[in-house]
C-alpha cells in the first residue's frame, strides 16, 4: 500500500510539472538549460595566420578544404569578419575578453601585458554557467601566469615533448630545412611525440585530443578552444603526404599542406559530433587570429596586404570565419554584415540564455543570420595600433564604415580612403574627392578613442611554472579563478 502511494505522489509530481512547464513557456525554457544534455556546445577553432583567401569556400583554388566547407555549407559564411587587435597575441587577448585590447591597454604586440582580472573571460563565463571549458593548442595571452587554468578553462591538453631530429635525419633533409632545424639544435615545431614516443604531426595529435575530449564530456554542456600552432611559420617541415593532396605550388605548397592538416582536424570533429549526435546541439565558430603571412605564400584574395608585409591593408584584419550550427542557423548563407571577433562571446552568451557582461564590446549576432536585423552588427570598427615600442609595421589607425575604409600609420600622417566595394585592392586614394567621409569617419575614431585606458605597462616576472603544463593527456583545475 505504502508503495502504491508513493507511484502516486510521483506520478502526480511529474504530472503537476508537466502542467506548468506548457502553461509557462518561460519555465520550460529556464528548465531546459538547467538540463545539460539540452544546453548547447560551443566548438571555437582560431586559426594562426589563415589568410582570406586560403581556404576553398572562400574562393582558394588550389588547396582542398572539404571539412571546412562542410561547415560554411551547413552554416552561415561571414565575409565581413576583422581582427581589431592584430596579431596573433592582441587578436587572442580581445577574443577572450570580448573586447577591444584597448580598453585595458593593449596598443600593439604587448606580449606579457596581463589581461584584467575584474571581468571575466568568455572560460571563466561558461565555466560559471556550468560549462567544461577546454583549451587546445596554441595560447599567447596575458602574462605568464595567466595560463589557460588561471583563466577559467578546466580542462587543458598538456603540451606535448616535441621531436629532437637525430644528425643523419637532418643530413637527410633537404638542406634548408636542415640548416634551419640544426639553429634550433635539431628541435622540431611541428613535429611531438606521443605516450608511446613515437613521432606524431602535430597538428594530427591535436585533433586526436579534440576527439578525446568529445568522447569524454559527451553527457556534459561543453566550451572547446582549439587554436592550433597551424599554420604559423614556418611550414618547412610539412611532410609530402600532406603536400602531394594540394596543387600549389612554390613555397606556398607547404602552407597548403598544414593547412590541409586543419581541415582533417575538422573532420575527426564533426565525425566524434555525429557519433554522439551533438551535430544540431553544438555551435561551431571557424576563424583566424589575422591575415595571411605573405612570406609563407598566403593569399588574403581578393584584398592585398597581410601579416609581415602590407600590415597597412584591408588583407591583415580580414579574416575568413564560420558559423555553423545545422537545424538553428541557416544552411549555406553569405553574410556581409561587419563584425569583429569579439563578437563571438556575445553570441556564445546569448545562445546558452545569458546576458553579456557589461565590458563586452560584441553583439549576438545570431539575429543578423537569421535575418531578423538587418544591416551590420557595427556600423563601424575601430583600429589603434600604435604602441611606441612595437615593430614599425605594425602600426595602423583605422575605421571601417559602409564600404569605406580609412586608414594611416602614424598620427602625422595623411588619412588614406578606398572604396572596398569597388576598389578591394586598395589602388585609388579617394580622400580628396570626399571630405565629408574623410571627417566624419575621423572624428567617430577620434571620439572612440577617448573611451580607450591608457597602454598599460608590462611587469616584469619571473615565472617558472609553464603556461600549458608539459606531457601528454589532460591537466585539470576544479575552480574558475573569476569567482
Amino acid at each position: 500500500m505504502k508503495m502504491k502511494s508513493h507511484r502516486f505522489l510521483i506520478h502526480s509530481s511529474c504530472l503537476v510539472l508537466a502542467l506548468l512547464l506548457l502553461s509557462n513557456p518561460i519555465l520550460a525554457k529556464d528548465t531546459e538549460l538547467e538540463s545539460g544534455s539540452n544546453r548547447p556546445n560551443i566548438v571555437l577553432i582560431y586559426i594562426d595566420d589563415l589568410g582570406y583567401g586560403d581556404i576553398s569556400s572562400f574562393g582558394c583554388e588550389d588547396i582542398p578544404t572539404p571539412n571546412i566547407d562542410q561547415l560554411a555549407a551547413e552554416g552561415v559564411r561571414c565575409t565581413a569578419s576583422y581582427i581589431t587587435n592584430p596579431p596573433c597575441c592582441p587578436s587572442r587577448c580581445s577574443l577572450l575578453m570580448g573586447q577591444y585590447g584597448q580598453r585595458f591597454g593593449k596598443y600593439g604586440m604587448s606580449r606579457g601585458l596581463p589581461i584584467p582580472t575584474d571581468r571575466p573571460t568568455i572560460a571563466d563565463f561558461l565555466h560559471d554557467a556550468g560549462y567544461v571549458t577546454a583549451q587546445i593548442g596554441k595560447w599567447d595571452i596575458g602574462t605568464r601566469r595567466q595560463g589557460p587554468l588561471s583563466t577559467g578553462f578546466t580542462v587543458v591538453a598538456r603540451n606535448p615533448p616535441r621531436k629532437k631530429y637525430t644528425q643523419q635525419e637532418l643530413k637527410a633533409l633537404p638542406k634548408n630545412v636542415g640548416e634551419a632545424l640544426k639553429r634550433k639544435d635539431g628541435k622540431s615545431k611541428y613535429f611531438c611525440l606521443d605516450e608511446s614516443g613515437k613521432s606524431r604531426w602535430l597538428t594530427d595529435y591535436d585533433g586526436d585530443m579534440m576527439t578525446d575530449f568529445i568522447d569524454q564530456h559527451k553527457d556534459a554542456p561543453f566550451f572547446l578552444y582549439w587554436s592550433p600552432e597551424a599554420v604559423h611559420s614556418p611550414s618547412m617541415e610539412c611532410p609530402e603526404r600532406l603536400m602531394k593532396r594540394t596543387t600549389a605550388t612554390g613555397k606556398r605548397r607547404k602552407l597548403a599542406g598544414a593547412i590541409v592538416s586543419v581541415d582533417d582536424q575538422i573532420g575527426k570533429l564533426l565525425k566524434a559530433l555525429d557519433r554522439h549526435n551533438l551535430r544540431h546541439n553544438t555551435l561551431i565558430i571557424f576563424s583566424s587570429d589575422n591575415g595571411a603571412n605573405g612570406s609563407e605564400g598566403g593569399s588574403s584574395t581578393p584584398y592585398t596586404g597581410g601579416k609581415g608585409q602590407g600590415t597597412q591593408k584591408e588583407g591583415w584584419v580580414r579574416v575568413p570565419t564560420i558559423f555553423s550550427m545545422p537545424g538553428t542557423l541557416p544552411k549555406g548563407k553569405q553574410f556581409d554584415g561587419m563584425i569583429a571577433n569579439f563578437d563571438f562571446y556575445s553570441t556564445a552568451a546569448s545562445l546558452i540564455g545569458e546576458s553579456k557582461p557589461t565590458h563586452c564590446d560584441g553583439v549576438d549576432l545570431f539575429p543578423y543570420f537569421k535575418n531578423e536585423m538587418k544591416g551590420d552588427p557595427h556600423e563601424y570598427l575601430f583600429w589603434l595600433n600604435n604602441q611606441p615600442d612595437d615593430a614599425v609595421r605594425r602600426h595602423l589607425i583605422a575605421v571601417r564604415w559602409k564600404d569605406w575604409r580609412l586608414y594611416r600609420k602614424y598620427e602625422k600622417d595623411a588619412w588614406q580612403l578606398f572604396n572596398l566595394k569597388s576598389d578591394p585592392r586598395e589602388e585609388t586614394n579617394v580622400a580628396a574627392a570626399h571630405p565629408q567621409v574623410v571627417k566624419q569617419m575621423a572624428e567617430k575614431h577620434e571620439a572612440w578613442a577617448a573611451t580607450l585606458e591608457p597602454l598599460g605597462e608590462i611587469p616584469k616576472l619571473n615565472s617558472q611554472i609553464p603556461v600549458i603544463p608539459s606531457g601528454h593527456g589532460w591537466a585539470t583545475q576544479k575552480a574558475s579563478r573569476h569567482k
